[in-house]
């Protein structure tokens, strides 16, 4: 698609929020008015905005995007992340596949070209939403999981492992007061990331990720070493997602009747005590990893990643995803990015650190 063709372009943000959104959406939309002179049409609630009639939808101009929206949490345009358009669940019950209501929309829309940008199960559906109409699609990875492929940094990451950092910080002068345990439950899925990272960077004595099975003996075994040599309290943080020794996770039932991960902080702050007879307390951090004043790597990234997604729709170059790489902006098909996961590499240069540092990952 030639540069001279498009005058409209479309956003939205889709699946959970994180720091850094409204710095990725500010620069989409200066590049795209300043740069191209086009149109920017922000769809509201993630894909449910093209969804429902009427849609939800806002012209965004550059009035409203000063520096302070790179101060905000959240997104402004709203998301969400749930309601698959491929099996949207229905008053009654059913589903339906409801996706030509979102290309429907795009059409009605006017939009030449679609910019996404979301984590790993959005770029899965988004895409295959492009695919299915046409649509000029380019995504961008936002996830404080961190687990979208091809990427060394989403969206949101660098925040919610700041904010665990923080939480650490606070946690070890009151733990060494009380001579307690002191376990940290942190969010990321499946994968690791933000509970090695923040774990290495926090002082960690434990890390406990699911992609290396945990014994709560090993565990227990770094206490008690702690304990032989003086030491009167430790910090372990672990994933929401790490395994117990049956081999199943820890799940809450939500309101909305879905399960969730959360609740293997207070199992493990059991075991532990259990083991070795030490006072355990555990703080479960959740929701508070997401929200919040974006860090400056976040906005930065954020605005590099908005950037680049127009200068592709502008060149043509769609079906693909901005990343960060080797710290340069780069951009890589979608079919290969929904693919893959990117999960935490158990033999790289982190957990050799962690090692190295003789923290205790559970094995």
């Amino acid at each position: 698609m030639a540069t001279d063709s498009i005058s409209r372009i479309g956003v939205l943000t889709s699946g959970g929020d994180c720091a850094g959104l409204n710095a990725a959406i500010r620069a989409v939309v200066h590049r795209a008015i300043q740069g191209y002179g086009w149109q920017v049409v922000g769809i509201l609630e993630g894909t449910r905005g093209l969804l429902e009639r009427p849609m939800k939808t806002e012209n965004l101009g550059l009035r409203i995007f000063t520096g302070n929206i790179l101060r905000l949490g959240g997104t402004i345009l709203g998301t969400v992340n749930k309601g698959d358009p491929f099996n949207y669940p229905l008053p009654d019950g059913s589903t339906a596949d409801v996706s030509q209501f979102f290309i429907d929309g795009v059409r009605e829309l006017g939009l030449d070209a679609l910019i996404g940008i979301g984590g790993d199960g959005s770029m899965k559906i988004l895409s295959r939403l492009a695919e299915q109409g046409d649509i000029p699609f380019v995504g961008i990875p936002k996830t404080i999981d961190n687990d979208v492929a091809f990427t060394d940094f989403s969206i949101g990451f660098a925040t919610a492992v700041d904010t665990a950092v923080e939480a650490m910080d606070r946690l070890q002068p009151t733990a060494a007061s009380h001579h307690r345990v002191m376990i940290l439950e942190v969010m990321g899925r499946d994968a690791g990331h933000i509970a090695l990272n923040a774990g290495i960077a926090g002082g960690a004595d434990v890390i406990l990720i699911p992609e290396i099975p945990y014994d709560a003996e090993k565990v227990a075994e770094k206490i008690r070493s702690l304990n032989a040599l003086g030491r009167n309290h430790a910090l372990v943080i672990c994933s929401e997602a790490i395994r117990l020794a049956s081999g199943s996770a820890v799940f809450q039932d939500q309101g909305d009747g879905q399960a969730r991960y959360g609740g293997v902080g207070h199992v493990l702050g059991q075991q532990i005590s259990d083991l070795t007879g030490a006072e355990t307390r555990v703080t479960v951090l959740g929701h508070v990893q997401r929200g919040g004043i974006p860090t400056s790597r976040d906005r930065v990234i954020a605005s590099a990643f908005g950037v680049h997604a127009v200068d592709l729709v502008a060149a043509g170059k769609t079906s693909r995803m901005v990343a960060w790489q080797y710290r340069e902006v780069v951009d890589v098909p979608l079919k290969k990015v929904v693919a893959q996961y990117h999960n935490v590499n158990i033999d790289g240069a982190l957990v050799q650190a962690a090692r190295g540092l003789g923290i205790c990952l559970g094995d």
